[in-house]
């Protein structure tokens, strides 16, 4: 495999912006690969890299390995391509021989075995956002190493250790998690104002809007404490189960309402069931794929590999819950033909179809907006599309939460006989046809 083939974590990190931002301690163990991708960091003028190699081992299978052909450097977004550009041209060129990185060190400055070790804090004298890599240019060798690395801006005399472009997320998903605090009050006093009308479904919908309200409320204290001590001190694990209870209540709610359960009908066909059957254990797997990639990196040889794991699964889960939808209304369209209430119908097509649009909208603008965001955004502007996820999410729960909220007398099914005969007209159109 060439040195091209092992910059494709770096590629695929550079169009993710997943920015690393913790006190990282590393094992590397036995490992040939020529480029390692540590972790990825947006500087200001004030930035510091601290790098810390010790219990250092070098095996070669053609002799003694040069110390000079195996270092750590940092590279920018804008010599990425320079650098892959040297290596098109000659595969056998050493990166660490390259005019465009910041060198830091090279394992010639190792102290004497047994040791093996190194420490040196780099003050970052060009602000940017950098990726930090170890080179091995050395033929045929492996590696074995201890690795501890610190990334941090200083904010006057303390460290900060998010990077540039977010460091305002522990603020940002604070605000969120309160607004979503007041939003389930809000719910509890409509339920409660028209418990009549409240059907087990909005009881899983007020579940729903705990778990994000939660799962903010813990991604915040994650980043507070990243941001000032380089550890989450445990909310990492509360944001994972939070996150993971979150996502398969929305997916779960999405696919419910889609079907009309409990508010239509009290039951699910098997087609439904299979639904929930295969998005339920999907999203475990995604929360799985989730966990490997926020709480390990692109060092692991397998982390492109969890990267395309966690795309696969959320692609086929957002695809799988629009299926209820579209039953729904082919169901109802076909009802309308024999029933004899118009109408009625006429109101839950209009009802469904505009949660059918709805949905897509907000899957495409998560999905796809935000992450062309994150692709285009500025280093120090990637809360930005942190923001943006948040406030399409919050838009999101208040459309679908108004759309389908408990009422004693629907204003869909208070009909007059000249909404009747209009309604009549309309089904006999194709308008409803998907």
């Amino acid at each position: 495999m060439t040195k091209l083939h092992f910059l494709l974590p770096v590629l695929l990190l550079f169009l993710l912006r997943l920015t690393s931002a913790e006190i990282k301690n590393l094992k590397i163990s036995s490992d040939s690969r020529p480029m390692i991708l540590f972790e990825r960091f947006g500087f200001t003028h004030t930035g510091q890299a601290t790098i810390t190699v010790s219990s250092v081992s070098v095996i070669s299978k053609v002799g003694s390995a040069e110390a000079s052909r195996l270092g750590f450097f940092l590279l920018s977004e804008e010599s990425l391509v320079q650098v892959l550009l040297e290596l098109q041209t000659n595969p056998s060129f050493c990166v660490l021989d390259s005019k465009y990185i910041n060198l830091l060190f090279t394992f010639r400055d190792l102290s004497p075995p047994p040791h093996s070790s190194f420490n040196h804090s780099y003050p970052i004298t060009s602000p940017n956002e950098y990726s930090l890599f170890f080179a091995n240019c050395a033929p045929e060798s492996t590696v074995t190493m201890d690795v501890r690395t610190e990334l941090y801006n200083l904010d006057g005399r303390e460290k900060d250790f998010l990077s540039a472009g977010l460091t305002q997320l522990p603020s940002l998903y604070f605000v969120f998690s309160v607004l979503y605090f007041a939003f389930l009050s809000y719910w509890i006093y409509i339920c409660l104002k028209n418990r009549g009308s409240v059907h087990r479904i909005h009881v899983l919908m007020a579940l729903l809007v705990i778990m994000k309200a939660l799962n903010l409320l813990c991604a915040a204290e994650d980043k507070h404490y990243v941001k000032v001590t380089g550890t989450p001190h445990g909310w990492d694990v509360l944001f994972y189960i939070f996150q993971f209870l979150r996502v398969v209540l929305l997916f779960t709610v999405i696919v419910l309402i889609g079907t009309g359960w409990s508010f239509l009908k009290p039951f699910l066909q098997e087609r439904e069931k299979k639904v929930l059957m295969i998005v339920i254990p999907l999203q475990v797997l995604a929360n799985i794929a989730s966990i490997v990639i926020g709480e390990t990196g692109p060092f692991i040889k397998d982390w492109v590999t969890w990267n395309q794991v966690f795309l696969l699964v959320d692609i086929i889960c957002c695809c799988a819950i629009i299926f209820p939808i579209v039953w729904s209304i082919r169901s109802l369209r076909e009802t309308s033909k024999t029933d004899g209430k118009a109408a009625r119908n006429l109101s839950k097509l209009t009802l469904f179809r505009q949660f059918y649009i709805v949905v897509i909208g907000y899957l495409y603008f998560t999905r796809i907006v935000v992450f062309a965001l994150r692709t285009i955004a500025a280093y120090k502007y990637q809360w930005v599309a942190n923001a943006a996820e948040e406030i399409a999410s919050l838009a999101f729960y208040t459309i679908i939460f108004y759309m389908f909220r408990p009422l004693h007398k629907n204003e869909y099914f208070v009909l007059d006989d000249e909404e009747e005969e209009a309604a009549e007209m309309a089904l006999r159109d194709e308008e409803f046809e998907l």
